[in-house]
Order: structure tokens, then sequence, then C-alpha cells
């Protein structure tokens, strides 16, 4: 356990607080390897239907620890800077905390990245590996990297190209200018911009609704999205195929049948 992360649970939704106001939510190697845990954790569990990814004190996530990276104390010394661990080390060990936005973009549940503040590089990435967000109108979102002379991690590159094409995302990334959260929603990068007095209120109503959604359906379709990304249309066909059965089977399905029958809303019971 770490005061860095907080985890909550309501009402089927998984909400994880990055928790460095101080810092603005920077991410730390403690922080990242809590985070990369609990996001296993929920994804597994059967009673956590939606994960929610957020950040404590008005601000979402500023990437990493660029302070740590000036003086060699992140991610290992910096070139020149001493003794450390070796470049293919170093590798190594970003690409494990990585997998973290392969959990969230890869769960067989929604996740919801709510963003009541400044996402940047890294951080921003995360907000971009979650299903859907939801942003502050005045958030401050930026990819930062080229600012600090590095090229990009966390899966920003994929995700961001996936959302705006392949032009759009090299200019954000490039470029490293300011969003904000109401310009992002403009581009699609976030589905919802709303003030800070509706984005409480918003954010709990929305992950609310992502839990009482058919849990098993919504993990296939998931999938079928995902693999969409890169597949064939065959490939598609197939996967569809495979996974609309599937989903005949469940309890959800037939107990939403029997209310269409009856004409009444259904109720998910996520199996």
């Amino acid at each position: 356990m770490t005061e860095q992360l907080i985890e909550t649970f309501e009402d089927g939704v998984a909400t994880l607080t990055m928790n460095r106001p101080e810092a603005r939510n920077a991410l730390t190697g403690e922080m990242g390897s809590a985070l990369s845990a609990a996001v296993r954790r929920c994804a597994l569990d059967p009673q956590v239907r939606a994960i929610v990814l957020t950040g404590a004190g008005g601000a979402f996530c500023a990437g990493g620890d660029v302070k740590g990276f000036a003086a060699g104390t992140s991610r290992g010394a910096a070139p020149g800077q001493g003794s450390g661990p070796s470049v293919e080390q170093r590798i190594a060990g970003l690409r494990s905390g990585m997998e973290v936005v392969k959990w969230l973009h890869e769960a067989p549940k929604p996740t919801l990245a709510v963003i009541p503040g400044p996402a940047a590089g890294a951080g921003l990435s995360l907000a971009l590996a979650c299903d859907l967000r939801i942003a502050l109108d005045t958030a401050k979102l930026t990819t930062a990297f080229s600012k600090v002379g590095l090229a990009g991690d966390y899966g920003g590159s994929w995700f961001l190209s996936q959302l705006v094409g392949a032009a759009k995302a090299r200019e954000i990334y490039f470029m490293a200018d300011v969003i904000t959260g109401a310009e992002a929603a403009a581009l699609g990068i976030v589905n919802k911009s709303v003030s800070a007095e509706e984005l409480p209120a918003v954010a709990v109503a929305y992950a609310k609704r992502l839990a009482g959604l058919p849990t098993v359906a919504i993990g296939y379709m998931k999938r079928n999205l995902n693999v969409a990304a890169h597949a064939t249309l065959s490939e598609v066909l197939d996967l569809e195929a495979t996974h609309m059965v599937r989903t005949m089977m469940t309890a959800d399905h037939a107990s939403a049948a029997k209310a269409f029958v009856e004409k009444r809303a259904p109720e998910f019971a996520g199996r």
C-alpha cells in the first residue's frame, strides 16, 4: 500500500486516484508500481464493473518526474552522471512499467479517465489509454515530451494516432502545444468537457452508467474494437461471430431479452 494512490470502490466502480497533489500527481516509481498492480487487480475482479482513473488536488497527472530526470535519480542515472542501470536495464524497466496502459486499454470492462486539471506527458498517455475521458473544460493537456527533449512513452503516440489520425498526432507531439479540455473535446481526444461545477456529478453519473452495462458484452466489444484497429475485415467478422455467440449465452442477455418482451428497461448483473 502507498499513500501515492488512493483506491475506493462503490456501486461496482473502482476509483484509482493518483495522490501527489503537491507535484500535480507526477509519476514516481512507487506510484507507478501501485497503479499497475491496482489496474490489474481491478481488471480481473468480477465485482469491479468499471474503472475510473483520476488525480487529486485539481490535477490529473503531470507525467514523469522531470526533476528526477535532471538529477539522474528517476529511472536510473542519466548518461554521464555516474554509475547506474545499463541502457538495456532502463529500457526493460520502463517497458515493464508501461504495461499499465495495456491493462487500461484491454481490461474486460470500461475504463474512464476523469481529468480535473493538468494532464501532461505520460499522464496524458494514461488518460488516452482509457476507453473514455471526461475533462474539465479549462484543463490543460499537452504531450510535453518535445519540450524536454524526450520522444514519449506510455503508448501516447499509438493512442493519439488512433483518436485524431497520423497528421494531427504528429502536430500535437512535435509542437507540444497546450490545449484545453474544451479544445480536446472538439478534436475528439476527450468524450466530454464540462465546467468545474459540473465535473464531480457528471463523472459519478457517467461511471455508474458504465458500471450498469452488460460487463461481459462490453469486454468482448472492447476486444472487437481493439482488434478492428489493425485487423482485416474477415478477421473482425470471425471475432464478432465468436463473441456474439458467447454473449448470447450470458445471463445478462437472457435477462435483457425477457425485459424487451415485457417492454421494460433491462437490469444487468455483469454475468
